[in-house]
């Protein structure tokens, strides 16, 4: 008797037909972030990292991870949270970033790693229209589960080439 293997698909199927994507989340104080885990690298604890001169609080440095330099950023300081002293909790995410016509390997730097949850796509609600007082394309949705509300990152957007320039040149944060 054989048995054949079908691929996995980035989406899972449920029997209803609803597509739902798997998110990897985080906690920033007392607020819970996702990202999607097909582009979760890997979670690492916190480490000393090489600084880079002349860059932006939230560019904590770079490390060497297996051959390829690494940029991380804190993203507390990236949305303009409140530092706090890092500890055991204090993790990198490594994520893949697509952008600019390549794939990069960046760490983001949160303060612990929360759950991995499935959340179906018609359960994404749009991110609050804050009109231009804030860019909110970073945003990817909104989803509560389990009675808590969770922001779902475009961390392509988030980490795009052209936002940390700009970043950096205006000294701002996401807020």
């Amino acid at each position: 008797m054989s048995t054949s293997l079908e691929p996995v698909s980035d989406d899972i199927e449920t029997n209803d037909n609803i597509h739902q994507n798997q998110y990897l989340t985080f906690l920033l104080g007392d607020e819970e972030y996702g990202v999607d885990i097909l582009r979760v690298q890997e979670i690492r604890g916190w480490d000393s990292v090489t600084t880079i001169p002349n860059a932006p609080a939230f560019i904590k440095g770079v490390i060497n991870l297996r051959g390829t330099i690494v940029s991380i950023l804190d993203l507390r300081e990236r949305f303009g949270i409140e530092s706090v002293e890092y500890n055991e909790l204090t993790v990198v995410v490594v994520l893949r970033v697509k952008g600019d016509g390549k794939d990069r390997i960046m760490g983001v730097v949160v303060d612990a790693v929360s759950e991995v949850y499935h959340i179906a796509e018609n359960e994404l609600k749009d991110p609050p229209d804050l009109g231009y007082a804030i860019n909110m394309d970073y945003m990817k949705g909104m989803a509560t589960v389990d009675e808590k509300m969770i922001s779902i990152l475009d961390i392509d957007q988030l980490m795009s080439l052209r936002d940390l320039d700009q970043a950096t040149e205006s000294g701002e944060q996401l807020a």
